[in-house]
């Protein structure tokens, strides 16, 4: 079962150029909602991967990245897609919110 790995900075930008959709999931280890979506971000991962790049960043641990992508509130899971915020979901919700989404932005790259 693939998992969301936790990355920092440096692999956020490497994995921004590459040609996938990247999911981002702005978490903190003392942040409830977050704890409420993780296994759903971890879902998104299994379940798309080969064609997304579904990872996690601590905002305590990157706060430049958090700043730069003006992460105010937690969790926050930005779609990017050709280096590209796309879509921006803030708050728990159910692991479909986030599939939809996804799904929305994997659908324009096919056509």
């Amino acid at each position: 079962m693939a998992k969301a790995s936790f990355i920092q900075t440096e692999d956020f930008e490497q994995l921004l150029i590459d040609s996938l959709p990247l999911v981002v999931d702005y978490t903190a280890t003392w942040c409830g909602p977050c704890r409420v979506i993780s296994p759903f971000i971890d879902q998104l991962a299994e379940m798309y991967e080969g064609r997304a790049n579904v990872v996690k960043i601590d905002i305590d641990q990157n706060k430049d990245n958090a700043k730069k992508y003006g992460i105010r509130s937690i969790p926050a899971v930005l779609i990017f897609k050709d280096g590209e915020v796309v879509e921006t979901l803030v708050g728990k919700a159910p692991y479909e919110t986030f599939s939809q989404a996804l799904e929305k932005h994997l659908s324009t790259m096919d056509n």
